[in-house]
């Protein structure tokens, strides 16, 4: 009984009709998966643009999602997707680990642990990191040594294969919206004790040490500060349970948009890192002091639509200036012109809007979890017909070159103060 046993152990049916890797790929075996051919051969289909792609299931590659809290499909755990020039299953069950078929891994950035990686690495597949959330979330893979462990990237960085750069803006729509409280009401609002500034974070202690730029410029400027960082102001009782929420709220919405300027700023300092601080406030109708991205004038609606920190030379020069803003509602109008069409001048942001395959809130564009293993699907079944083609005809058909992601597809500066040279900040100082 026992000898049956081990027979049956070792040598399983591989229902998705592939055999294991070879012993060359790695030192220990592992069972195949346990779906049996009934439910194998039941895998349903997931949208896409559609191509002639006339594979069966159990000859396309596999892409596995590794992280056990993201498969962007439900329900179930596997799924066959049709992209625009191929198809592969998709599955986030981990017995396929060690499929021949199994080309590529997807790591989600936020859950990536190098300790808990598949390893040994197998030379067949490749690996794809999808990480669209602050560097501050893992720092590894701000690191050359990090990001160098992947094939593929989607980050928030223009320069990562599926860049998501622009994942916090809904779409020109979104920028567009008439302001949501007109600058007469804003005026009136001042008059009746706001400050002309809004400061609201209840995340402090981040890398970019905002909080401690914030507490110089409030010298020189009034700034009503609500949330938990900085906080000088308490918000009104029905807003309470709100405060940490998303922003859509319509009663939060009405009550931050009577400030004519928030503070936004980000909690990582990276070229192409913009979330919705940047991009609520302008859909607002709010004029938005902005430190994060380097690059943030690269994608702003003109030359005019925030104030930028780093544009100036100290807290009290920037706050010389916002005053002078306040006090001239034609120069302050200024701020807003985006809200009419053509005064989106910058082609870089309408190209980028338009050209992106993906789409936020919108059910007529895939995601961009889907997008991404759609990029990573056509990309590994060209990777594999280059390779065929090679091992039918050296000569003439060269061996695919590896391709591997490097800092600029999610690398960071340094963390610094806030404001001040660290040699002035206190030791004791948490």
């Amino acid at each position: 009984m026992a000898l049956c046993l081990w027979l049956i152990v070792v040598a399983p049916v591989c229902s998705w009709g592939q055999r294991p890797v070879d012993t060359a790929d790695s030192v220990v075996f592992q069972p195949q998966s346990a779906l049996t051919d009934m439910e194998f051969a039941s895998v349903s289909t997931y949208r896409g643009p559609g191509n002639t792609d006339p594979r069966p299931n159990n000859k396309l590659p596999i892409l596995l999602w590794w992280s056990s809290n993201l498969f962007p499909h439900f329900p179930g755990d596997t799924e066959r997707v049709d992209c625009a020039h191929s198809s592969c299953l998709v599955t986030s069950n981990r017995k396929v680990q060690l499929y021949r078929r199994t080309a590529s891994i997807v790591f989600y950035g936020t859950d990536f642990r190098a300790y808990e990686a598949p390893l040994p690495r197998l030379s067949h597949q490749t690996w794809a990191l999808f990480h669209e959330e602050s560097p501050m979330n893992n720092y590894l893979l701000s690191h050359n040594v990090g990001i160098r462990l992947f094939n593929y990237t989607a980050t928030f960085r223009r320069e990562s294969d599926y860049p998501l750069t622009l994942q916090w803006l809904p779409s020109l729509d979104y920028l567009l919206k008439p302001t949501a409280v007109p600058l007469q009401e804003k005026n009136r609002w001042r008059q009746a004790g706001l400050a002309p500034v809004l400061y609201m974070q209840s995340h402090c202690d981040v890398p970019s040490d905002r909080d401690r730029y914030v507490q110089e410029l409030m010298k020189y400027i009034e700034i009503d500060s609500y949330g938990k960082c900085l906080n000088n102001k308490p918000l009104p009782d029905y807003l309470e349970d709100t405060s940490t929420a998303t922003g859509e709220d319509r009663r939060f919405m009405s009550f931050v948009s009577r400030y004519k300027f928030h503070l936004a700023l980000e909690n990582g300092l990276c070229p192409d890192y913009m979330t919705e601080k940047l991009w609520r406030p302008m859909h607002q109708g709010c004029v938005p002091i902005y430190r994060g991205s380097s690059s943030v004038a690269d994608w702003l609606a003109n030359n005019h639509s925030a104030i930028l920190i780093d544009d100036f030379s100290s807290p009290r020069e920037l706050a010389e200036f916002i005053k002078a803003l306040d006090q001239d509602d034609a120069e302050y109008s200024r701020y807003l012109e985006y809200k009419t069409p053509s005064k989106i001048t910058n082609l870089r942001l309408l190209e980028g809007l338009e050209s992106r395959e993906w789409g936020v809130n919108d059910m007529s564009k895939p995601n961009y979890l889907n997008g991404f293993e759609c990029f990573v699907c056509d990309r590994e079944n060209e990777r594999l017909a280059a390779e065929k083609a090679h091992r039918k005809n050296p000569k003439q058909n060269l061996s695919p070159q590896p391709k591997m992601a490097n800092s600029s597809h999610m690398g960071c500066p340094l963390p610094s103060p806030g404001y001040g040279p660290v040699e002035h900040i206190d030791p004791n100082d948490g």
